[in-house]
């Protein structure tokens, strides 16, 4: 067994007295010792987080994921939409759901979404923001002002690692109370994020998490919806952000953040301050573009902070296709990438390009349900953001940006850049999807892409 005090201390003998010096590798490792003693002997001290009073976790449990066979080549294949599915299942179906509750953060996946009129209800109410301060030296007119941030900004990859929980009032909990904060709030969002190991010490706290004295990941908690009586309290100010080309009004909910995530963030200190805005019910974004008139489906659609649209889908197969097409440099390209909302299964690939209207029908009361009808109104656009790896946060050089881009610039309106998937506004305002339920097209034509409009200008004759 190695001698340790040996390796921190040295003795040195002059004449005929022996003196004591400390080695260099004491000033390191005596620290570190005396903060893992500390650690042992407080870790029965440490207090345990407890879940959020009269809530319960919204989403799967942990491990369990409808996406375990994501890679699985029969999806490639496609079947015909009437195809008579061996399980009696429609051969059509949704496969997985997800919602993104802060964008560009960790999606939560689902087995039954409640929808909205923005999308998915915890679909993107979220986002983080930095405060851009004009450059002294330049003629253009310009103000301060909250800008969203997201994994398209390249130094913000880390986002990807930030991982929420969705937490819900429960009748049924034993703690419940309408009169909980947590119960007025309509829930809670428990965001999670891995610790910082970087500065002096750095050793000490890998050590820490090592040995399963420190845990891995630190976490604060926000309300999803300041509480009533809070909304005039300078605690969740309404504050402009920018979004595109636009400028809703929002919840800033900056005062939750701890000093830590901003250090997760922001390791360097080279960006401006960051918040975390909310959606405000009363200023959503609304939809021109490609989106369904109001005359036609009785409201104007809106969304909240997802890029354009309330819904996002995406094929298995499609994706399988560009997978294939970038496996040398990405042997397993996850269909998460794409941070799609509904995936489905069953079309061959790109089939989705076509469809104009789709029914949802929900499978556990038959083909003979009325269904949802849902207008597949344009097909996504793609940026890099797929390039970041979700599970690392890892941003890979080219792919599947080149595969996109050398195989998919096929959208009249576009074709500077690739497409892949479909944007969906639902005809009705409110309705619950699950895993399972039916896709079946009602209608399909050509689609041309609308670029981003000016503020103020409206799509007509779309």
């Amino acid at each position: 067994m190695p001698n340790y005090t040996d390796s921190i201390f040295s003795f040195n003998t002059v004449g005929h007295h022996a003196v004591n010096t400390i080695s260099p590798l004491a000033i390191i490792w005596l620290p570190i010792i005396s903060l893992t003693l500390f650690l042992i002997s407080h870790k029965c001290h440490q207090p345990i987080n407890p879940p959020p009073k009269g809530c319960r976790r919204l989403g799967l449990p942990h491990l369990k994921t409808n996406l375990h066979d994501e890679y699985n080549p029969k999806y490639s294949q496609g079947v015909p939409e009437k195809h008579i599915d061996p399980e009696d299942k429609p051969s059509w179906r949704i496969k997985a759901l997800f919602a993104y509750p802060i964008k560009s953060c960790t999606g939560v996946e689902l087995d039954t979404a409640d929808v909205v009129p923005t999308g998915f209800t915890y679909d993107r109410q979220f986002c983080f923001a930095e405060y851009i301060t004009p450059k002294a030296n330049t003629n253009q007119p310009q103000q301060a002002h909250w800008t969203a941030r997201t994994l398209r900004d390249g130094s913000l990859c880390r986002m990807a690692l930030i991982r929420p929980e969705i937490w819900v009032p429960d009748p049924t909990a034993m703690d419940y109370s309408p009169e909980l904060q947590e119960v007025r709030s309509q829930g809670v969002l428990v965001i999670y994020y891995p610790r910082v190991t970087t500065g002096m010490h750095s050793l000490s706290v890998k050590l820490g998490m090592m040995l399963g004295l420190l845990s891995k990941e630190l976490s604060f908690r926000v309300p999803f919806s300041p509480p009533q009586d809070t909304y005039s309290k300078p605690g969740y100010p309404l504050t402009p952000v920018k979004i595109w080309k636009d400028n809703p009004l929002a919840h800033d909910y900056g005062h939750h953040l701890p000093p830590s995530l901003h250090r997760f963030l922001d390791p360097g200190r080279t960006r401006g301050p960051l918040t975390l805005f909310r959606v405000h019910s009363s200023h959503h974004r609304e939809i021109f573009r490609n989106a369904p008139r109001k005359e036609d489906i009785g409201f104007q659609p809106v969304t909240g902070f997802a890029d354009a649209y309330p819904i996002h889908l995406l094929n298995i197969a499609s994706v399988q296709d560009i997978a294939d097409k970038c496996k040398t440099d990405i042997p397993e390209l996850s269909i998460r990438r794409f941070r799609a909302n509904i995936i489905v299964q069953g079309p061959g690939a790109y089939e989705e390009d076509h469809w104009k209207r789709v029914i949802i029908r929900d499978s556990s009361t038959g083909s003979g349900s009325a269904g949802v009808e849902a207008y597949t109104a344009c097909r996504t656009i793609r940026c890099k953001l797929p390039n970041v790896d979700p599970d690392t946060g890892v941003r890979h050089p080219v792919e599947p940006d080149r595969s996109l881009k050398k195989w998919r610039r096929i959208d009249p309106g576009d074709l500077t850049n690739a497409a892949l998937g479909m944007q969906i506004v639902p005809a009705v305002q409110e309705f619950i999807v699950r895993v399972g339920d039916g896709i079946e097209v009602l209608e399909t034509g050509e689609h041309c892409y609308i670029k981003m409009l000016k503020p103020g200008e409206k799509v007509e004759g779309v």
